[in-house]
């Protein structure tokens, strides 16, 4: 992608007041929809959340019970979701685990969780390699959560919509886990609603893909 989603970039995105944009003054905002759709009815456990962001997503595992460790290649955003989280709720903040990582390189010893979840990724390389590197990363009998952003989103008015290698299929993606140890649960598009920074509302179509991995 030229550098285009390095680690420069993603630095620069989340320094100071920068980052998405949908966090507010006192917390990192509100989790993302798929997710809560998706854990909500999940025992808790070990969970590995990949693109962490200002930590919206960790703050709403971590208050339903699960032990995160939340990966980010931006130290920025790591700092500041740090912050942002123990700002509104300490005894959560105190179930995860902070760590600057590339989501293709992570260290072997992440693995063995209950749960991995990725959402809006943006590969340097493959997006099908990101997706078995996560897929290593599961335990027997858990599941993994992977949301992008869906290629039908490529040129309307959605954030993303002019950088075509940032949008992925549910059947790209789901047909990179094999059959034999794998149960796809969840192939599809998923409209929702997002708010700009203006007020203005923008309707995005998710790419969202949850399997179960055969114990």
């Amino acid at each position: 992608m030229n550098g285009e989603f390095d680690r420069e970039f993603w630095e620069e995105r989340y320094r100071d007041n920068h980052g998405h944009g949908e966090h507010g003054p006192d917390g990192p905002g509100e989790p993302n929809p798929q997710l809560v759709a998706t854990a909500h009815d999940l025992e808790p456990g070990r969970v590995l959340e990949v693109g962490a962001g200002l930590g919206a997503d960790s703050l709403w595992l971590a208050r339903h019970g699960w032990e995160v460790t939340a990966v980010d290649i931006s130290a920025n955003a790591l700092e500041r979701a740090r912050t942002l989280v123990e700002r509104v709720e300490a005894e959560a903040a105190a179930r995860i685990r902070w760590v600057r990582a590339d989501a293709t390189a992570l260290d072997p010893h992440l693995s063995g969780f209950d749960l991995v979840t990725s959402h809006y990724a943006h590969p340097e390389g493959p997006f099908e390699k990101l997706v078995e590197h996560l897929a290593d990363r599961v335990a027997p009998d858990g599941r993994l959560l992977i949301v992008g952003h869906d290629p039908s989103d490529a040129h309307g008015h959605a954030p993303h919509a002019g950088h075509g290698r940032a949008h992925v299929a549910p059947v790209e993606v789901a047909a990179v886990l094999g059959s034999d140890r794998w149960r796809v649960l969840v192939a599809e598009p998923r409209s929702r609603t997002r708010r700009r920074g203006d007020g203005t509302e923008v309707t995005m179509t998710d790419a969202v893909v949850l399997a179960h991995k055969v114990g």
